[in-house]
């Protein structure tokens, strides 16, 4: 049966500094003392949540050539939110990078309007699902935690991942919906955050965890760390469960717009 080892980096971020951040993701990933599948990175982890900044890259920018080059020293897939040019404004694009040099994207659908991201920054209109040891991932940046309709699980996913900013004045409510997405979906539940404060003067107490389909946390990274967090995740234990307690046959079937 299916097993995926994931590694979650919680950090800090030089506001406004890609050289810097990428030199300190490099050395963090140098400490790695276990061999993950999946490397999970923050929201905006190059630039900090810069929105109204001008530190977008192009499509095919150094932030993406250092994800490649990352992918492919650690023979996995690695993957975190850039800020990515689009004509006038921006995407807040998650990268899902494999080894293989191969490129695949989410582009952050649900803007932070207390933040006016919408403003700097185009709403994704895809829902994606991704692939890796036969588990299939739904890939979310921070706000996007929020909206349950558009995270409902069809059954067409195993573990709902959210990268984010997220603040630490809510960071009760980070806690609460990643677990209740858990539950709600049956589903492990991934959430990478953020530490420090940023450019903004907001600060970030992190909340890295991962969680089971009973909204139980697996692993947590302590707050206000710098710290690797590297768990397994086993298909059948969520085959199982499902099998036992089937609520998803008795969802509402709905058509996204």
């Amino acid at each position: 049966m299916s097993t995926l080892t994931l590694t979650l980096v919680q950090s800090s971020l030089h506001w406004l500094d890609k050289s810097a951040n990428l030199a300190m993701f490099d050395k963090q990933l140098g400490g790695l003392t276990e061999k993950p599948d999946l490397i999970l990175l923050p929201e905006t982890f190059a630039t900090g949540f810069a929105i109204n900044h001008d530190c977008a890259e192009p499509e095919n920018g150094l932030v993406l050539t250092w994800l490649k080059q990352q992918a492919k020293k650690h023979n996995a897939v690695i993957a975190g939110s850039v800020l990515v040019a689009q004509n006038d404004k921006k995407a807040n694009r998650f990268y899902w990078v494999k080894p293989c040099g191969e490129v695949t994207h989410y582009d952050k659908r649900h803007l932070f309007r207390l933040g006016n991201e919408g403003d700097h920054v185009i709403a994704g209109n895809e829902r994606k699902v991704f692939e890796i040891n036969g588990f299939k991932v739904l890939p979310q940046v921070c706000y996007d935690l929020r909206f349950p309709v558009f995270q409902r699980n069809k059954n067409d996913y195993d573990i709902m991942v959210n990268v984010a900013n997220w603040p630490a004045v809510r960071r009760p409510v980070w806690d609460t919906l990643l677990a209740a997405r858990a539950i709600e979906n049956l589903c492990y539940v991934v959430g990478v955050n953020r530490i420090g404060e940023d450019g903004n003067g907001v600060a970030h107490n992190g909340g890295t965890a991962v969680y089971n389909f009973k909204g139980e946390a697996l692993a947590k990274a302590a707050d206000n760390t710098e710290q690797l967090v590297t768990v397994t995740l086993e298909k059948k234990h969520l085959e199982t469960f499902k099998a036992a307690f089937p609520a998803y046959l008795d969802a509402d079937t709905f058509t996204l717009t």
